[in-house]
């Protein structure tokens, strides 16, 4: 890939970090954008809920990946959070779609967030990217995120929706909360532990990104997670050979939902999902069995 200049939103995240790493280490010039002033030519201001872009400075960027949104994780669903989770992510994504679309030298490509939570509960049942959303908060608010991005789409942008898995990765995400449990010899499995888990490596999330936006002709959905999903009981095994700690605890269905509320039915639900259009595209991944994963996130 020649050198590009690519703008990114959630570039302080965990997917964002990884990947801004990744580009500027290749040489290309990424453009951030941040929730305050710029402070250089590598920033951009904007304000997601407040839908402000400062368009002109994103003019002649080759690519725009955009990951912004508050953690859906990070806090109990109250009312309150989940419309910021999802006012973060879709009016975030209809103002800065809009004001790309509307730029003399539009991107090349616009590579945007999403989940495989549009799938909603898929139980034993693989799905890959053909499979329809399924009911609930996530997958109408992966709906919502994605369809905010037509006016980038009817301005001709080859448009790519990165719907990930779980991340195994130290720094964030359920993983890092997980780590620490299992290092502590506290692991073990969620439930009955018989709900699907579809991860995916950082390296392989970053790289399929990448992949995503070098290779022309790809657009629409694409499965950001491992080839081989695995049960939440086989992943806790998994995590406690590599860590080499016991997994024998269980945290019971009732203390999740105690915890968690509404949250805790993504935790105890099943979803088997599988990346057919990226293997389809070429991609190949590093780390498509979970100890693999495990070990190169420690």
């Amino acid at each position: 890939m020649e050198r590009s200049r690519i703008a990114v939103t959630g570039a302080s995240g965990l997917i964002g970090s990884a990947l801004v790493r990744s580009l500027t280490a290749d040489g290309h010039e990424v453009v951030r954008l941040v929730r305050r002033a710029a402070r250089g030519a590598d920033e951009v201001c904007w304000d997601p809920e407040g839908q402000y872009v400062d368009a002109a400075a994103l003019d002649g960027c080759d690519a725009v990946v955009n990951l912004a949104g508050a953690g859906v994780g990070d806090h109990r669903w109250t009312d309150a959070y989940k419309k910021q989770v999802r006012d973060s992510r879709v009016l975030g994504t209809s103002a800065l779609a809009e004001a790309v679309a509307a730029l003399d030298r539009p991107p090349r490509v616009w590579v945007n967030g999403s989940a495989i939570g549009f799938y909603g509960e898929t139980g034993d049942r693989a799905v890959d990217e053909s499979a329809p959303p399924g009911d609930g908060f996530l997958p109408s608010l992966c709906v919502e995120w994605e369809e905010a991005t037509a006016p980038v789409q009817e301005a001709g942008v080859r448009t790519v929706f990165a719907r990930t898995g779980l991340v195994v990765a130290r720094e964030g995400g359920a993983w890092a909360k997980l780590f620490p449990l299992y290092k502590a010899g506290l692991g073990g499995r969620f439930g009955n532990g018989r709900q699907y888990w579809s991860f995916v490596a950082l390296h392989d999330e970053v790289a399929a990104i990448r992949h995503l936006i070098d290779t022309d002709g790809l657009s629409g959905p694409f499965n950001l997670t491992a080839p081989n999903p695995l049960t939440n009981r086989e992943i806790s095994a998994a995590m406690g050979r590599v860590l080499r700690r016991p997994s024998l605890f269980t945290v019971p269905s009732p203390a999740l939902k105690l915890v968690l509320g509404e949250m805790s039915g993504d935790v105890l639900g099943s979803q088997r999902v599988l990346p057919k259009r990226l293997l389809e595209s070429g991609f190949t991944f590093a780390f498509p069995e979970i100890e693999g994963a495990i070990r190169a996130a420690l």
